[in-house]
């Protein structure tokens, strides 16, 4: 069982660290979001949904939101977590990610 949780962690930190990470893995820090923006339109949300958004306009977003340009009860607070290279890593997989 240790063996499984190893192989897991590493293959959670290969993923985080490479390069280029392919657009079909969801980078880290997606799952913040997935909270909230459901992928699924099965999911009843007033949250806008991002799968298939413009990455420009959730990357502006999300900076609003850190900055605190736009309002927010919980964005603000996540937002703060992310470097703008993980805010346009999560923008560009919601983006490629098909309703």
């Amino acid at each position: 069982m240790k063996r499984i949780y190893c192989l897991a962690a590493l293959a959670v930190l290969f993923a985080s660290t490479s390069a280029a990470p392919a657009i079909d893995v969801a980078p880290a820090g997606a799952a913040a979001c997935s909270g909230c923006h459901p992928m699924s339109r099965a999911v009843e949300t007033p949250f806008t949904r991002l799968t298939g958004r413009n990455p420009a306009d959730i990357v502006t977003a999300t900076q609003e939101f850190r900055t605190g340009q736009r309002p927010a009860t919980v964005m603000g607070r996540l937002a703060k977590g992310f470097t703008d290279d993980e805010i346009k890593a999560i923008a560009a997989w919601y983006a490629a990610q098909k309703e």
